[in-house]
């Protein structure tokens, strides 16, 4: 509902407009009877009165507290005015008297009282000024209408226009009160964080006015004669009655208060001197000399072309500041929200989480965080272009999912945010499922159909939280949602929370671990099956953690992973590999192969290839000694890995397909992947003696690496049982605690040693 259609239905609003209209139609059906009339007026007067003083007081408690003492004294001079008007209301019904409109001592006094504590309220209300410039300018144009107000006063109270015998000093205090309390009223009406909403001041303002226009005007009206006179002076109470009942009106519809925007300049020293002129002119004498009216005319028409050209100036500087304003609206636009989606950015929902959910003390809140899964893969496929496009549909979707107030924000790339205040676990649940809905039905892009999918963490809110500490649990939450496989959101626990953290702190040792010299390498056997002579090793890195001890490779090898540190600690293991290598061909002479595990962001490194070839050219090492060993899933569909691998391969390293059979695309990786040797994972080891489906694929492999002319090694063998079988499905080699668990390289020189036979690739 509108403020108007809800200003149109207020009780309160439609009373008092209907008891003044019943003074009117009653001031017109009592013509003639000046004494009725006068009684209709004075007590027409109190319950509007009263609704001043009323609706002051009813405010003083609803307002904000800055506006308490402003509402509390214009609640105070409704009651002056209810009091006064009271007693001569009584008056004039129980003695009436000579009928007059001004009313007698005690109603003048407490009428000036009330006036002047309104005048009082409007003139110490901080104007919102703060440079001494802006005070300076202020209070300028606040005396120019202070004098202006006097002179009017002065004028019409010494010598009245109607030339008439009037009350001079009732004149005086009223001209005075009226045009300062014009001016107060105005101020308050246009301050940048007024009390009152226009809507509700302008109708006190303009009771000053037509105070003011009521008490001078000339002939008719300084009589009783005419009912229109009664009308007149009687409005002015209705209009600032209204004003505390608008505001009223505005407050429990529970629109927010907006500042208002200041003029650069003010007309309002400009009308006063426009008043003064007119007031002047009414007091020339009739018989003026040609010299005198010429000199007077000349004056006023100078400063009116000269305040004319102030005024033109004033426009074309509005002029400018408003295009001004239109760039700043633009710069603060742009540096608010994201250009592509038109969502808030990063920035600006920072700040919205602060102001809509950090101050809300008694709600709950979420913050959402949303990545879509496989994005990358679009803007490789499709282009830029396209991606953009899905983006901007995303923005679309996420805006239609959450509720009116929520906030959507792109946070960069295919990231996503989405504030949701006051919103229970249960709703910001529902939230997120409506998000994975939408996003998941198929969108058009350039003649092709795709599905969106998202990994979406979530994490509560409570009052005085750090936004950037949500929007942080929210993205643990989120690549939690990741791990688990993605398309499904997940709600942030403080488990999560702890295991960042101790992966946080495990991040930071790793970094200087390496200078540190907390790696090491460890070696288990490789042996050939046919005679079980020890043919090579496979490298296996371990940390001895100067606090915690031994640290598994299962936990820090994937964390080094994900954050890259892997590239260095491979690169320090290939070297000591290669070291190692060199001794031991170096005290044993024969063939030996070192493998070295890569991972797949060591393949994706630009300087691997020259790593192993400085490796193999400073310790003096055959390519055909060392054997770089991958996972399936560190080249499947990887063209910058698999050009890596032939690089390798270009230098005569081995290339061997490590944990063989677990991926999805094994057989197509033997057509692009450049190996030598496949190693059957050890999964399919382990039960290889009561499982059929596992001895059916060890046996393919077998199949595949003899047929392909690779070499094949079984991992995990841990019995004779074992051995013997695989040694019948046709596999060249072993590796497993059947022989031996990783040991130190002494241990493998002491195995070396044991045995005398020449060793055999």
């Amino acid at each position: 509902m509108t403020t108007f259609a809800r200003l149109r239905r207020d009780p309160v609003l439609l009373t008092l407009v209907g008891l003044t209209l019943l003074c009117w139609v009653l001031f017109f059906a009592l013509d003639g009877r000046t004494v009725d009339q006068t009684r209709v007026y004075w007590t027409g007067q109190v319950p509007l009165d009263f609704a001043l003083a009323y609706g002051g007081w009813r405010l003083r408690n609803l307002a904000h507290a800055r506006f308490r003492r402003f509402w509390t004294m214009i609640s105070f001079a409704g009651g002056c005015f209810t009091v006064g008007d009271s007693y001569q209301a009584v008056h004039t019904l129980v003695a009436p008297g000579t009928p007059s409109l001004d009313g007698g001592p005690v109603q003048t006094v407490l009428f000036a009282i009330g006036m002047t504590s309104n005048v009082i309220a409007c003139l110490i209300f901080p104007q919102g000024l703060n440079t001494l410039r802006e005070k300076f300018v202020f209070w300028l144009d606040a005396t120019t209408v202070l004098v202006g107000g006097g002179v009017v006063a002065w004028c019409f109270a010494f010598n009245p226009v109607s030339g008439g015998d009037v009350n001079r000093v009732n004149d005086s205090v009223t001209a005075a009160l009226v045009l300062v309390a014009t001016f107060s009223a105005t101020k308050v009406a246009l301050v940048q964080f007024p009390p009152m909403r226009r809507i509700a001041a302008w109708p006190m303002v303009s009771a000053a006015m037509v105070q003011g226009v009521a008490t001078f005007l000339p002939g008719d009206f300084q009589t009783l004669d005419h009912p229109y006179v009664f009308t007149i002076r009687l409005a002015p109470s209705l209009l600032i009655a209204l004003g505390p009942w608008i505001q009223q009106v505005i407050v429990r519809s529970g629109e927010s208060h907006q500042p208002v925007k200041r003029r650069p300049y003010s007309l309002l020293p400009y009308g006063m001197v426009g008043i003064t002129f007119v007031v002047f002119f009414m007091m020339l004498p009739d018989q003026t000399s040609s010299q005198m009216l010429g000199a007077t005319v000349g004056v006023v028409v100078i400063t009116c072309l000269v305040a004319g050209r102030q005024l033109v100036a004033f426009h074309d500087n509005s002029l400018l500041l408003g295009r001004l304003d239109v760039a700043m609206e633009e710069l603060r636009d742009r540096a608010s929200y994201d250009g592509l989606t038109r969502l808030a950015n990063r920035t600006h929902f920072g700040d919205l989480m602060r102001d809509r959910l950090m101050g809300d003390c008694d709600g709950d809140g979420a913050v959402l965080l949303i990545d879509l899964d496989d994005f990358k893969t679009i803007n490789d496929t499709m282009g830029h272009a396209s991606g953009d496009t899905l983006l901007v549909e995303v923005a679309q979707r996420l805006r239609s999912a959450v509720r009116a107030d929520d906030v959507v924000s792109r946070l960069g790339g295919d990231e996503f945010a989405v504030l949701l205040p006051g919103a229970s676990p249960d709703v910001a649940g529902r939230v997120c499922a409506e998000i994975l809905r939408r996003l998941a039905e198929p969108i058009e892009i350039q003649h092709h159909t795709i599905v969106t999918r998202a990994s979406v963490g979530v994490t509560q809110a409570r009052s005085g939280d750090d936004p950037q500490a949500l929007l942080s649990k929210a993205d643990i939450a989120m690549y939690e949602a990741k791990r688990r496989g993605k398309a499904m959101w997940v709600a942030y626990t403080e488990e999560m929370g702890s295991r960042i953290s101790a992966e946080a702190v495990l991040i930071r040792e790793m970094n200087t671990a390496i200078e540190e010299g907390e790696f090491s390498l460890v070696y288990q056997p490789i042996v050939r099956l046919s005679d079980e002579r020890l043919t090579g090793v496979e490298a296996l890195i371990r940390w001895n953690h100067p606090t915690r001890g031994m640290v598994s490779p299962v936990e820090f090898i994937p964390i080094a992973e994900r954050t890259g540190q892997i590239v260095a600690i491979g690169r320090w293991a290939l070297r000591e590999a290669c070291r190692q290598a060199a001794v031991w061909r170096a005290e044993f002479p024969g063939a030996f192969i070192v493998g070295v595990n890569v991972a797949g962001r060591q393949l994706r490194d630009p300087e691997l290839v020259a790593d192993v070839a400085a490796a193999l050219r400073v310790n003096k090492l055959p390519p055909d000694s060392l054997s770089i060993e991958v996972t399936e899933t560190a080249v499947l569909d990887d063209e910058e890995s698999n050009e890596a691998l032939v690089a390798l391969r270009g230098l005569g390293v081995k290339l061997a397909l490590d944990d063989f059979g677990t991926a999805a695309s094994s057989l197509g990786l033997l057509l692009t992947c450049p190996v030598t040797t496949l190693k059957l994972d050890r999964s399919f080891v382990e039960s290889i003696n009561t499982v059929g489906r596992q001895s059916a694929v060890a046996t393919a492999v077998s199949q595949m690496a003899a047929a392909l002319e690779l070499g094949s090694v079984a991992e995990g063998i841990e019995t004779a049982e074992q051995r013997d079988l695989l040694r019948n499905l046709g596999y060249q080699y072993g590796q497993g605690y059947y022989w031996s668990r990783p040991v130190p390289p002494g241990r493998i020189a002491e195995l070396r040693q044991a045995d005398l036979s020449p060793f055999a690739v």
